[in-house]
């Protein structure tokens, strides 16, 4: 659970620095209830043998499933006044199948401030045990300054 009472501020971030992972564990009832929330019915998201008939080894996560999960691990190492600028491009490599664990995690790879705000872009990556499964890819988000 992420603790929403801590802030991460621009100055605190260094190059190198490391997002903390996390992990979600890819059940049907998660595919299922995602696939319905982002309205992606396409059966192979949910159906073991309509995924086998299209050549995938399970039902697997979705293009917006596998950002989101980016999206939740940046969101809960920004904190609630951290904002998410862009999150992309990245590149699926393996499939995010029914069952896998998926680690997702980053590292920090640049920082820099434009016109007054405050920007960081971290390196992203997610795997499971077959390997890296989405990225490494960027994620470019602004964080509150101290001052």
């Amino acid at each position: 659970m992420a603790d929403w009472s801590n802030q991460l501020y621009w100055e605190d971030v260094n190059v190198g620095d490391s997002v903390p992972p996390t992990t979600l564990n890819l059940t049907v009832h998660r595919l299922v209830v995602f696939a319905g929330g982002n309205r992606d019915f396409a059966p192979i998201h949910h159906d073991t043998e309509v995924s086998h008939a299209q050549g995938a080894p399970d039902m697997y996560a979705n293009n917006v499933f596998c950002q989101a999960m980016w999206e939740r691990t940046v969101r809960e190492w920004i904190g609630l006044d951290g904002r998410i600028r862009k999150v992309g491009p990245f590149r699926m490599r393996i499939f995010n199948t029914v069952g896998e664990a998926v680690r997702t995690d980053g590292q920090v790879k640049r920082k820099w401030q434009e016109d007054g705000v405050s920007f960081v872009e971290v390196e992203m990556v997610s795997t499971h045990s077959r390997g890296v499964s989405i990225g490494p890819g960027p994620v470019v988000v602004t964080l509150p300054t101290r001052a």
